[in-house]
């Protein structure tokens, strides 16, 4: 269920070029008439957000969502990996329609619905993260640090990469693990040393960065 931040909170929003007041305590009585896009990511920009909508976004991100740094193998990228960031919210099926009023409202990602009867708001990319993390971050409690984290990764990844770079980076991906509880995590700093190391054709860059290894 959705973490609330307060008690019969109403939100005022405009459905489908009319205007109504949203009980968001009752989750499941709202927004039955969304329809849910899921294949493809969406990529707008984020409509006007109330200050009363952001902590309820963030409280919900808080509770039911995650925030996400992660190492991706890529045989067409020429340091072999790249850096992901993402923001995932979760909700039941039978409660889903609150996804759709965030997409909504954020304008960016793509909603999945998954085997095990639970759906997700996907939200993937630097710039759609930075956007969305500085909407909430003021109100953000329990993914503040890890949200500070994958900020900073986004901030300091360069558009040129060098493969001293991407160990740096590494390791603040490594740093945002502790956060999310994965146990299925194998790309580390420690796998991208050891593709640089024993599989990556030598470059002048690489000299530089064997000295982090």
């Amino acid at each position: 269920m959705v973490r609330e931040l307060g008690s019969e909170r109403k939100l005022h929003c405009v459905l489908l070029q009319k205007c109504s007041t949203i009980n968001l305590t009752n989750i499941g009585e709202t927004l039955l008439n969304y329809e849910l896009v899921r294949v493809g990511q969406y990529r707008g920009k984020i409509r006007f957000v109330t200050t009363e909508e952001k902590a309820y976004i963030a409280g919900f991100l808080d509770g039911d969502g995650c925030v996400m740094a992660q190492l991706v193998r890529r045989k067409d990228y020429i340091y072999g990996y790249q850096v992901r960031t993402s923001i995932v919210f979760y909700q039941k099926q039978s409660h889903q329609e609150i996804l759709s009023w965030l997409k909504d409202k954020l304008n960016y990602g793509y909603i999945r619905q998954r085997n095990d009867g639970m759906t997700e708001y996907t939200i993937v990319g630097f710039k759609e993260v930075r956007e969305v993390l500085g909407l909430l971050y003021p109100f953000l409690r329990l993914k503040k640090i890890l949200s500070t984290v994958v900020l900073d990764i986004i901030r300091t990844h360069p558009k040129k990469l060098s493969s001293k770079d991407l160990i740096r980076l590494s390791r603040l991906v490594d740093q945002t693990a502790k956060f999310n509880y994965s146990k299925k995590r194998t790309n580390t700093s420690e796998s991208v040393k050891y593709f640089l190391k024993h599989k990556f054709f030598p470059r002048r860059d690489f000299k530089s960065s064997k000295k982090l290894a």
